[in-house]
């Protein structure tokens, strides 16, 4: 159960914060947000809340809260289509993936599933079927639309535009985490082993995590307890208890001045509030391109999963993910286990590297999100931004471990996310961390 039940509870009806979930997610900030929508199915799910609240019944841990489900996870009596065209006719789910059905039962009131990169396999968001969601935290700032960060295209978009309070999603080399940081939200992947992905299409059976896009990191907290099903133990250090890494290998390569800025500013700012912080080459992430120098798990795993279906139905497939996908189909058997002995030998550098600190502080994307029309015109532009988005945040599914994306750019300022990040199970002690960066970020730049 939540480590604190009652601190997020409105005294607003659930009924009535609904109506404007689903007045903002009819608006046109939303026009490719939602493949489909369920705004009776919430209703339902407020209305039955706030019976309980009237009652003077105990409340469960969301209850009510407006969530969105990216079109990856099953949901009963509704088709699982990953973004794709290809998908659309299978028969509807017979029941509730494990997350969707440990949200139900949370008292959540789905909005809808939401659009997202084609079976979630890139890091920028479009998508050709259903169209791209321009990002909402960015249209003050830029009249051209930008792109919204993907592969939780649309989940990321319900969030920042209040369609939804949480977007449940998945994240294999960061796709929760760059839409978070590119729209202004909090993205946490947790320990892929602590939430289950059955009855989610997948990318890569190895990295892919089932997690959340919110708010705030208190609703990060919330999300992940309901997910994973396990209390959270926060023991509230004070930010002079903590000491953190600043990377400097890769992580720091090749930042927008934007990202550079906000970064430097957010470190300085937890330096004044006590916090030790200190630059390390962290050298062993220099290896990371010579584990994937035979494609990476992903491209392996989802050639597995789509053989098939590409024998068959390629021309349906967005011609981008296709090309990414027959990558695995170059790879060896022999390669691919060569790459797993070669990630769980890292994994035990990188530990031994990283102990001592509580956690690892790395710009989440090195840049800000970039105008949509390019993109969508290029392949070279399409790719190239896409290997920039994933390459800090992916480093962490590789490692298995857990890290939180946190905006930390100041009013007026394009989005920039702060990734706090750590191995396996250290998803504690990230969250924990990640309260109290929050808040110093926050005063800084109030």
């Amino acid at each position: 159960m939540p480590s604190d039940p009652t601190y997020h509870l409105p005294r607003t009806p659930a009924r009535a914060l609904l109506e404007h979930a689903v007045a903002a997610a009819k608006s046109p900030s939303n026009r490719h947000t939602f493949v489909r929508v369920s705004f009776d199915t919430a209703a339902a799910a407020a209305r039955s809340i706030d019976a309980l609240r009237a009652a003077g019944a105990p409340l469960p841990p969301l209850a009510g809260m407006a969530v969105s489900v990216k079109d990856l996870f099953d949901v009963r009596g509704e088709v699982t289509a990953a973004g794709s065209t290809v998908l659309a006719q299978q028969p509807p789910a017979a029941v509730d993936c494990p997350a969707v059905a440990r949200l139900r039962r949370a008292g959540a009131a789905f909005m809808g599933r939401t659009n997202m990169s084609e079976f979630a396999f890139s890091g920028v968001g479009i998508n050709p079927h259903h169209g791209t969601p321009a990002n909402p935290a960015t249209a003050a700032l830029d009249p051209q639309p930008r792109i919204p960060g993907g592969s939780t295209s649309g989940g990321a978009v319900s969030v920042a535009t209040g369609a939804a309070r949480a977007a449940l999603g998945s994240d294999t080399g960061g796709s929760i985490r760059i839409p978070a940081a590119l729209q202004g939200l909090v993205g946490f992947k947790n320990t892929a082993r602590l939430t289950p992905t059955e009855g989610a299409v997948p990318l890569s059976t190895t990295l892919d995590t089932a997690c959340a896009i919110t708010r705030t990191v208190r609703d990060a907290v919330l999300l992940h307890e309901v997910l994973a099903d396990r209390t959270v133990a926060l023991s509230a250090q004070p930010l002079t208890a903590l000491r953190f890494a600043v990377p400097t290998t890769l992580m720091l390569d090749a930042l927008d001045t934007e990202v550079r800025d906000a970064f430097e500013r957010s470190i300085a700012a937890l330096r004044a509030a006590g916090a030790r912080v200190e630059e390390i080459a962290l050298a062993e992430l220099g290896e990371v391109a010579a584990i994937n120098a035979t494609g990476g798990f992903s491209p392996a795993e989802a050639w597995a999963w789509h053989r098939h279906r590409l024998a068959g139905h390629e021309a349906a497939y967005d011609p981008r993910v296709a090309q990414r996908i027959r990558r695995g189909e170059r790879m060896s058997a022999a390669d691919y286990i060569d790459q797993l002995h070669a990630r769980r030998a890292w994994i035990g550098k990188m530990g031994a590297a990283m102990a001592g600190f509580d956690a690892m502080l790395s710009p989440t994307v090195p840049l800000i999100a970039p105008p949509l029309a390019p993109l969508l015109a290029s392949d070279a532009a399409f790719f190239a931004t896409n290997a920039l988005l994933l390459r800090n945040p992916s480093v962490v599914n590789l490692l298995d471990g857990c890290a939180l994306s946190l905006p930390c750019h100041g009013p007026g300022e394009m989005p920039v996310g702060l990734m706090v990040w750590s191995g396996a199970l250290r998803d504690d002690a990230v969250l924990d961390a990640s309260l109290a960066i929050e808040a110093a970020v926050s005063a800084a730049l109030a």
